[in-house]
């Protein structure tokens, strides 16, 4: 498959369900064999991840197509592959598609829909998870929980029938890759996701989307000391770990191979024009990144920045080395991420404290947290945000 299909989909969304098609355009794409399946989505070390099966989701027809995106897209809202761990996979497939296909028009004849099981639609995946798995009973985690045999006919389980390549309309196969994602962070990422479709649909909101979209952008206050630290956390793990993929240089095949991990290295750039000259703010931020310090071996190099880098830290475990520099006038973005590309090591990640005002890059490879001051605007549609309330 070439670019093309997919990108004719998104256009056919985009037309005809805007904010649908602008979600798509915000998430990192991909191609990839989905054993059957034409798409799947999951969230992989922090961003969201859309993969697509060429030949499969080529020979969809184009309304099948669009019926799927729309599938994932409310997958992605919901936080479905987040909120699968401790539960029987095969069963919490099956719920989740229970619970979000009603409402989707042009699905295939074999989608799962509430009424194939005798539940009521519009309940909660958990809601039916819960009906689905017998009290008492979690079973194997990977296999089935449901023994009803008469359902068997509509590809539930029974007659043995347990993998969601058998079921759900997409790829789950995929919704492993988020079990090292902390929910919270994720639901910070499709946040500011969902803002910026919003934007890009002139705030137009689907009817069936409005009350996972309200509870989405009003949330309970975010603990935002914990998504900084989520973010650094998931940027890179270091120390070393076993694998059977290099082979142990004195044990050969009989001992598995160390694989080192690099040290945790993060570029954080301080805006230090005016409307980030906030004394509290940014003694709560410095505090927070000596936290990570401290807690990992991680080396961190911070860059005082308005229209161009004004100053240069560095720092791994001592306290007391961060220090305030102001500045004032005009806000160039560039200049910092320019400065991690000449890094080497490369930086696992770029966190940005600012008011979002000012030139950005067209794209970033590195992943980016957006700190924005509470009035702040996100200044690119790349990269997580994250604002404080000081």
């Amino acid at each position: 498959m070439s670019n093309s299909t997919l990108e004719n989909a998104v256009v056919r969304l985009l037309r005809e369900r805007p904010f649908y098609g602008h979600f798509i355009l915000n998430l990192r794409r991909e191609q990839r064999q989905l054993d059957g399946k034409g798409a799947g989505i999951t969230v992989r070390d922090g961003i969201p991840v859309l993969a697509i099966d060429p030949v499969t989701f080529t020979a969809l027809a184009t309304i099948q197509q669009r019926a799927l995106l729309e599938h994932l897209v409310k997958h992605l809202l919901h936080l479905h592959p987040l909120r699968r761990k401790g539960r029987n996979n095969h069963d919490w497939d099956v719920a989740c598609d229970l619970a979000i296909n009603p409402g989707i028009a042009d699905l295939p004849d074999d989608a799962l829909l509430p009424e194939y099981y005798g539940a009521e639609n519009d309940l909660a995946a958990e809601e039916y998870y819960n009906q689905l798995v017998p009290p008492f009973d979690t079973g194997n985690l990977d296999g089935s929980g449901y023994g009803e045999a008469d359902l068997s006919e509509r590809g539930a389980a029974g007659e043995g029938r347990g993998t969601d390549s058998e079921v759900t309309l997409d790829s789950h196969a995929l919704w492993g890759d988020a079990d090292s994602t902390p929910l919270a962070l994720a639901e910070e990422t499709v946040r500011a996701i969902t803002r910026d479709s919003l934007r890009g649909s002139d705030g137009e909101t689907p009817v069936e989307l409005r009350q996972v979209i309200e509870v989405l952008l009003h949330p309970s206050p975010l603990p935002w000391r914990q998504i900084l630290r989520q973010f650094a956390a998931t940027a890179g793990r270091t120390g070393r770990r076993s694998s059977w993929l290099r082979e142990h240089r004195r044990f050969e095949h009989t001992t598995p191979g160390i694989r080192k991990r690099r040290r945790l290295n993060i570029l954080v750039g301080i805006d230090v024009s005016d409307s980030t000259n906030s004394i509290e703010l940014r003694e709560a931020f410095a505090m927070e990144l000596l936290h990570i310090a401290r807690g990992r071996d991680a080396s961190i190099t911070v860059l005082y920045a308005n229209s161009r880098i004004q100053q240069i830290a560095c720092f791994n475990k001592a306290p007391d080395i961060m220090e305030r520099h102001d500045g004032g006038g005009f806000t160039d973005l560039r200049p910092v991420f320019d400065y991690a590309k000449t890094m080497h090591p490369p930086p696992a990640a770029v966190i940005y404290i600012t008011d979002g005002i000012g030139p950005t890059p067209d794209r970033m490879e590195f992943p980016t947290l957006w700190v924005l001051t509470a009035a702040g605007e996100k200044p690119a549609p790349w990269g997580v945000e994250l604002r404080m309330e000081i």
